[in-house]
């Protein structure tokens, strides 16, 4: 399977944040840090060695990138989220891969002009999860510790901690711990819910503990739904299993990050949570007021529901990318992407985040 993820697919809004930065013609944050899987991996992915790691670096991935089609290691036939919450924030779409910043020896001047993605395919929050094959999120949290030392010594401590308290750090991982886990019995999965929300505030304490104090979490999504998963059934439903364990993530996150980030134990800190599920859900349950023709099968691929073969030069593809939610049997489509994104900065009545939106958090001083 390709990295698990999060899809996330939203009510269609106005990105008033993006309108206003570009308008200005500055970005309403100093930079953005990405640390999660794959819808929102740039290319970190390309970089690392094994035939097993999950890859997207050939067609038909990157068919519709903005500028030309390339394979550049999304998983999408364009954008994928961090792009489209990159340009909500007025950037021009994500920062650089953070492996690919190190091939180019470019990573200090794109870390203070731009921010650093750190996401890869197949990561959890767990070492554990398809291990061997991403940069789990512990080893994430790593390199950005890294990336700070060598910005410091670039620029000096005081200007660095400026920034990174102004920034965006966006993060979005657990699905493919999901994916991976077998429990057996409720005990099985409270202990694997409690394992898993005490190490994302852990990892998310330690950005703290280096200077970051806006987040932007996109929660655990239906995962059951996703076209690859569907094929358990012989009709092509949902997983309910795997949703309803989703669905508990889901609330055990909201509830214990909750506990974990109060601005008792962690002053300064601001943060948004996006609820995934809820807002995947919709589609799911109807298409096409979303505004897409197919919410369960993947564009790109082969066999029943798209999803038997992986997304390759030789796999079928639809004629109308955007008429679809998902590029292939995993992952959102750049459309879906889009309308995800736009969601998270919503903070009318159909918000889909607490306990502020992505757009009141950027603004927050």
């Amino acid at each position: 399977m390709k990295g698990g993820v999060v899809v996330l697919l939203g009510l269609v809004v106005v990105g008033a944040v993006a309108t206003d930065a570009r308008a200005a013609g500055l970005p309403v944050v100093p930079a953005m840090f990405v640390l999660g899987a794959s819808t929102l991996d740039v290319g970190n992915n390309n970089h690392l060695p094994g035939k097993d790691v999950p890859r997207a670096d050939h067609p038909f991935y990157g068919i519709d990138f903005p500028g030309g089609a390339r394979a550049t290691g999304r998983f999408s036939n364009g954008y994928n989220i961090a792009d489209f919450v990159a340009r909500q924030l007025g950037f021009e779409r994500s920062p650089l891969a953070y492996l690919e910043l190190k091939s180019r020896n470019y990573l200090i001047p794109s870390a203070l002009k731009r921010g650093v993605n750190y996401a890869s395919a197949g990561a959890g929050i767990l070492d554990s999860t398809n291990v061997g094959k991403n940069i789990p999120l512990s080893k994430q949290v790593r390199y950005f510790a890294s990336t700070k030392a060598e910005m410091e010594t670039a620029w000096g401590r005081q200007e660095v901690s400026k920034l990174l308290a102004s920034s965006f750090f966006l993060l979005s991982i657990g699905n493919n711990d999901l994916l991976q886990s077998t429990p057996k019995s409720h005990a099985d999965v409270v202990a694997l819910y409690t394992t898993l929300v005490s190490n994302y505030s852990a990892a998310i304490t330690d950005l703290y503990g280096m200077g970051a104090r806006k987040f932007g979490i996109i929660n655990a999504g239906p995962v059951g739904c996703f076209p690859r998963v569907r094929l358990l059934s012989a009709t092509g439903a949902c997983h309910d299993g795997l949703n309803r364990l989703a669905l508990g993530l889901a609330t055990t996150f909201k509830s214990g990050l909750a506990t974990a980030l109060t601005p008792n134990r962690l002053p300064g800190l601001k943060y948004s949570l996006a609820d995934s599920f809820a807002s995947s859900w919709a589609i799911f349950d109807n298409p096409q007021e979303s505004g897409f023709q197919n919410g369960d099968s993947a564009c790109c691929g082969s066999g029943r529901l798209g999803a038997e073969g992986d997304c390759n030069r030789n796999a079928t593809l639809c004629s109308d990318r955007d008429a679809y939610a998902f590029w292939d049997y995993v992952h959102p489509s750049q459309r879906a992407a889009e309308l995800g994104a736009q969601a998270l900065f919503d903070d009318g009545p159909t918000q889909i985040t607490a306990p502020i939106s992505f757009k009141q958090l950027a603004y927050e001083k």
